[in-house]
This record gives C-alpha cells, sequence and structure tokens, in this order.
C-alpha cells in the first residue's frame, strides 16, 4: 500500500471541527482554504478506504466556498456549519444528488428533495463534497454494494470499515470529513464508530428528524445522528441536526438544540455505572473483546462513578425474537414493492429478500406480540435505570473482521444463525429506544480497534454526551490515529 505524501492542509484536517468553525467564522481560514484542503486529502486517502463516492464536480464546490466567504465578509453566517465539507449518507436523499442507498435499482437516480437532516445541514451553510458509503439497504454491519463497492477500515484496509455509517466513520477518522451524519436502526453509527475509533451517538428516537418517509408513526427504530472524533464536535452537529419538524410528528418539542453547544464538563463523582458485559454469556464475542472492553471500564471509576455488573431480569432470546419481528415488518412496509417486482427482486442482495419474505409470512398478531415485548423490555431498563445512571456494554462483539467476508458466520465457535445475530450486542438500546454512544475503548491484541455503548435512559441524549466526553478525557482513546495518517 503506497500513499502519496501529506499536503499542506494536514494542518487544517487536523483541527477538531469546533476549532474549524471559530477559525472560519473569525476568518483566520477561509472556506476555500478549507475545502481545498479537505479534497486534497480525500484524492490523497479514499483511493485506499472507498469511504466517499458520487463526488461532484471540484469546481463546483469552489464556487460554493467562494459564496460562503463572500457571505462572511458581509458578516453574514449560516450557522457553526458555515463552509463545513460534509458528505451526507447514501441512504436519504439529497436534492440534485444520486441517492443509490447501495443498491443498482437505484443507481444513477438523482433525488429532488433533501431529506429533513441534510436540509438542515445545507441550510446550515454546509458543502456536500459527496455522499458516505452504505451498504445495500443499509442491511448488515458491514459496508459495501454492487454500486460503489466495499468501504475500509481506517486502521486497516484489509478489515471492515463496519456499517451501515461506514463511509462516514472512516472518513471521520481519516479526516476525509471534520465530522458527519449518520443513522442507526441496528447499530449503523455505533459499529463503525467502534471499529474506526471515533464517536457515533444514536440520539433518542424524535431527537432528530428522520425522513420525511411515506410512514409516519409505526418507524421508531430507524434514527439520524452525528459522528465526530471528541464529544464537542458529536454535539456541534447534533445542534445542527436536532428539534422538532412538523413534518414528522413524532419529533420532540425541546429547548433551543443550541443547548448542545453548552459547557459538557460535569462532577461524575458519585455516578453509579451498571456494565452490561456479554448479558451474563447470552452474547457469545470474540476472544480478546470483552477484555478490551472491560478494562476501560477504569475510566470511569477516575471520574468518581462507581461501576458494578449486572444482568437484565429478562428472556433475551424473546427479544431478539421480537427485533427481527419488528425489523423485518418495518423493512417490508417500505421495501415490498421491489419484492413483487421480479425484475427488481432480481437485484436484491439475499439478506433483503430474507427480510422481506419474513414480514410477508408475519401476522398482525406476531407484530403486536413483538411490540408488547418490546415495551416490557423497556420497563425493564427503567427499572435499571432506578439503580444507574447510566449503563454500559461493547458496541460490538467482533473486532473489525476480512473485509471479504460478507458478515462473521461464527463468534469464538458459535454459528450465527441470522446474517445479522454478530451485531446483538446493539439491540438493548435500540429496542428501548434509549440514546447510546459508542466511545472508543482501546485497541485489542491484534490491535485493532474496539468500543463501548454508554447508554442512558429516556430521551437523556445531552447527560449522555457529558458523561461521554468526561470519559474521553479520562481515557484519550480517540486520540489513536490511523497509521495512514502518516
Amino acid at each position: 500500500m503506497s500513499l502519496s505524501p501529506p499536503t499542506p492542509g494536514d494542518d487544517i484536517v487536523a483541527l477538531d471541527a469546533t476549532a474549524l468553525s471559530r477559525a472560519i467564522h473569525a476568518r483566520t481560514l477561509s472556506c476555500a482554504e478549507v475545502l481545498d484542503a479537505y479534497l486534497a486529502q480525500i484524492d490523497r486517502l479514499n483511493p485506499v478506504v472507498n469511504a466517499l463516492v458520487a463526488r461532484p464536480d471540484p469546481e463546483a464546490l469552489r464556487l460554493q466556498a467562494a459564496a460562503c466567504d463572500e457571505r462572511l465578509a458581509r458578516g453574514e453566517s449560516l450557522g457553526p456549519l458555515h463552509g463545513f465539507p460534509q458528505a451526507p449518507k447514501d441512504i436519504m436523499p439529497v436534492a440534485g444528488m444520486v441517492t443509490t442507498r447501495g443498491s443498482p435499482i437505484f443507481q444513477g437516480q438523482v433525488s429532488r428533495t433533501d431529506a429533513v437532516v441534510f436540509e438542515r445541514m445545507r441550510r446550515g451553510g454546509a458543502i456536500f463534497v459527496g455522499r458516505s458509503n452504505s451498504p445495500e439497504f443499509g442491511l448488515g454491519g458491514h459496508t459495501y454494494n454492487p454500486v460503489y463497492g466495499t468501504t475500509r477500515n481506517a486502521f486497516d484496509p484489509a478489515r471492515s470499515a463496519g456499517g451501515s455509517s461506514g463511509g462516514a466513520g472512516v472518513a471521520v477518522a481519516l479526516r476525509m470529513l471534520p465530522l458527519a451524519d449518520g443513522s442507526d436502526m441496528m447499530g449503523s453509527l455505533r459499529t463503525p464508530a467502534a471499529f474506526n475509533n471515533v464517536y457515533g451517538l444514536r440520539t433518542s428516537f424524535g431527537c432528530v428528524p428522520h425522513g420525511p418517509t411515506d410512514e409516519l408513526f409505526f418507524q421508531q427504530f430507524s434514527v439520524a445522528g452525528p459522528m465526530a472524533r471528541n464529544i464537542p464536535d458529536l454535539a456541534l452537529l447534533l445542534s445542527v441536526l436536532a428539534g422538532f419538524d412538523p413534518r414528522l410528528p413524532l419529533t420532540r418539542r425541546q429547548d433551543d438544540p443550541a443547548v448542545f453547544t453548552q459547557r459538557l464538563a460535569r462532577d461524575f463523582r458519585g455516578t453509579r455505572i451498571g456494565w452490561l458485559g456479554d448479558l451474563g454469556g447470552h452474547l457469545p464475542t470474540e476472544p480478546g473483546l470483552l477484555a478490551t472492553c472491560t478494562q476501560t471500564l477504569r475510566h470511569f471509576e477516575t471520574l468518581g462513578c462507581t461501576v458494578d455488573p449486572v444482568r437484565p431480569d429478562f428472556d433475551l432470546e424473546a427479544l431478539w425474537r421480537a427485533w427481527i419481528d419488528l425489523r423485518s415488518f418495518t423493512f417490508t412496509g417500505a421495501n415490498a414493492p421491489l419484492y413483487e417486482d421480479p425484475a427488481q427482486r432480481a437485484l436484491l442482495k439475499p439478506e433483503a429478500v430474507w427480510e422481506i419474505e419474513r414480514g410477508l409470512r408475519l401476522s398482525g398478531q406476531e407484530v403486536y406480540h413483538a411490540a408488547r415485548t418490546r415495551s416490557a423490555w423497556y420497563q425493564a431498563l427503567r427499572g435499571l435505570f432506578e439503580r444507574f445512571d447510566f449503563l454500559v456494554m461493547p458496541a460490538a462483539q467482533v473486532f473489525p473482521f476480512d473485509a471479504d467476508l460478507d458478515w462473521p458466520h461464527a463468534i469464538d465457535g458459535r454459528a450465527m444463525d441470522t446474517y445479522h445475530r454478530w451485531m446483538q450486542a446493539v439491540v438493548p438500546a435500540t429496542m428501548a429506544g434509549l440514546p447510546a454512544l459508542a466511545a472508543p475503548a482501546g485497541f485489542g491484541p491484534g490491535g485493532l480497534p474496539a468500543g463501548i455503548q454508554i447508554i442512558g435512559p429516556a430521551q437523556a441524549d445531552w447527560a449522555v454526551l457529558q458523561v461521554g466526553h468526561a470519559y474521553d478525557q479520562a481515557s484519550a482513546c480517540a486520540r489513536v490515529a490511523s497509521p495512514l495518517l502518516g
């Protein structure tokens, strides 16, 4: 593997997003300089990892950067993302850009409208320099698809980047973007964050608008959220993305989203952490993974927290069955027309066909029973939050695996019975609708990244960011940079 040498813009792309925003607004850096620095970094590293796709003409981007500089010269700021290069995830639509969802069915189709989060980023001054790569329909925790190919890990390009926000995670880790958006249904923000040693926040349902979509009320699993190299940067992007939108009636009316840019520092002495670990042996983990995650608990203790192991009193297999039923139900509702067309069905990945066929077989009573199980699970965790302030567990059950695999078919000798069973660790937070921060946990025996999840009570996104910031300051795990950066 040979890389071109670092570029003069390295000092710019090394800036934290918060520092970059201050420099742009102080006009010590121009938006044009920032764009050129990031385009050079993308040109240098993206051929190795394939994180960003569908890149527009650079000259058209430079015109946008010049317009951003002209507005600042007039004293007009569009917000904290003014002049920021961004690459919206290739799952939701972006007006004027191709949205493939990783599927050849949609290859080359240009969207006419923006998803709400992209509308907010664009309105806030972001310059869209491409799309971040995602697996087909976002299915599976490994970013590969027949349209753009495989995205490779920021620390070892022979390994998986995770998914489905794999392109975003790698682009943030390799400083090809200052921060990035992602989405999460089954760990799609958390797995790539763990695999690439960055932060990813699965927001509480309703915190950030996800859509609009054809169905506004049943879908409560997929959420949009930020990825970044530290917590202040994560909070910066969340301040732009969060807040009520009348097109999405289940989004929350809350305080000014600028609350997420307030001071993160807080005293955590006496805070109670519940360590879920591998859920009492229920979750298989790759050798060395659990030990790598467990050793990070000392950083919470350094902060003055108490850490105690706990296992929820719940039938975890019943939770898994409810999860896959509800997942198949929602995926089928949105995508069954593709299956019903024989020509389009032939272009679907096997996992998509599996989900749709399961969904078509489900009865209304089965869906309702799964929803009742989900509700009972939420109540079980609510009980735990009467004893603990936060819950912590691994963000992934494996280290980054061979990028040429479709998915891990076994973990430590235990066969996986579905394409996503290896990701079961992300289900607890998703099924309860809780905020979950994926945080770097250091590196395993083979030198590959691992991550933990910090899970908070319902709608406690800000508290999760605060404890995540304290953990980041104590651990310094995220300060380890990829060897590709030189």
